[in-house]
């Protein structure tokens, strides 16, 4: 049976009649298959070689995005790689693997979806995800593993499946096992895609987050990706956690040796009582729970609205409230010039 690369070489010497049943809306120029995407759409961005010891090899200008045409059956037809080896062999009309071994596909919106989103995106830094949030006031931090980017993530929207570039996050349990992922879906010039929905989550989320930072035995627990990012801007010592939701803020797994948890509220009655669930949740423990909250609508706002050293500062302040709510001055310049002691 004919391997991966075997198939690949295989496609390339008939190139130009995959791209003509793969790519129908291009066209042919000399040496060159044009075309506007891997899926198709008419324009001239992608372009695939058709002849020489490199047939088959593209290139899209447009995303950087590049391969053999393995890789632009697998992206053009949205299947797993076992499931494009089969694509391949079908189109050269050879066998194909025997089916009693034959790969259960991935259903969608599961955690080992999430886990293949999250391997097929690129790291953020100097991406359009990465000037998205910029736009945000935020400023990454310096672990950003959590945050990738997909330049053609697919959207389903009530018309049919559209596909847009996407910050992409992974959900961790607390062993660090991506258990699902987050879309944020982007227009072209940093925006958020013009679409009925532009966040979804999918996987396993309740219990679990988007995790900048290590914790131990204090953590900030935000609904939001970019609330909790805004935080990590002016706080970026602060172990924070993105539950995605005000439900799931109420569900979050806590460390087990934490000692206090700081809830970074939205400014609604969900995130009340979110709050208050997790106290109940936790009213037996030791873990000591205090309120963040907002001047605006969420801290996001606040940053974009305050600055950095204002926000820095409103957050400071409730940071360092006893717990009669009584402010300590002397307690707070010394958390102003070293949070980290100051902390728990």
């Amino acid at each position: 049976m004919l391997r991966a690369a075997d198939l690949a070489h295989r496609l390339g010497q008939d190139a130009e009649a995959v791209c003509s049943a793969y790519l129908p809306n291009g066209c042919r120029q000399g040496r060159y298959w044009l075309c506007g995407d891997v899926m198709g759409t008419p324009g001239r961005s992608l372009y695939v070689l058709l002849s020489g010891e490199r047939a088959g090899k593209w290139t899209d200008g447009q995303s950087g995005e590049h391969g053999d045409l393995l890789d632009l059956i697998s992206l053009n037809r949205g299947l797993d790689f076992r499931a494009t080896l089969d694509e391949a062999r079908q189109f050269l009309s050879v066998p194909t693997r025997p089916k009693p071994k034959r790969a259960i596909p991935v259903r969608s919106g599961t955690p080992d979806a999430a886990r293949r989103l999250f391997a097929a995106s690129k790291p953020i830094h100097g991406t359009l995800a990465a000037s998205y949030l910029q736009s945000r006031g935020i400023v990454l931090p310096s672990d950003a593993s959590a945050l990738r980017f997909h330049p053609r993530c697919f959207y389903r929207s009530q018309t049919g499946l559209e596909t847009w570039p996407a910050l992409i996050a992974a959900v961790t349990d607390s062993k660090g096992v991506v258990t699902g992922a987050h879309r944020t879906w982007l227009d072209p010039h940093g925006g958020k895609a013009p679409v009925d929905d532009p966040r979804r989550a999918m996987g396993c989320l309740v219990g679990n987050g988007v995790r900048f930072g290590v914790a131990h035995d204090v953590l900030t627990a935000a609904e939001g990706i970019e609330t909790a990012l805004a935080i990590k801007t002016v706080m970026p010592d602060m172990p924070i956690i993105a539950t995605l939701s005000a439900a799931h803020l109420a569900a979050l797994i806590l460390p087990r040796l934490l000692k206090r948890l700081y809830v970074a509220l939205d400014n609604d009655e969900a995130g009340r009582f979110a709050l208050k669930r997790l106290r109940e949740r936790f009213q037996d423990s030791a873990i000591d729970i205090r309120a963040l909250v907002p001047k605006t609508e969420d801290f996001n706002a606040d940053l974009l609205t305050l600055g950095q050293e204002k926000l820095k500062e409103w957050i400071g302040q409730q940071v360092v409230q006893n717990l009669e709510g009584e402010f300590s001055a002397q307690s707070y310049a010394l958390y102003m010039a070293n949070p980290d002691e100051t902390s728990e």
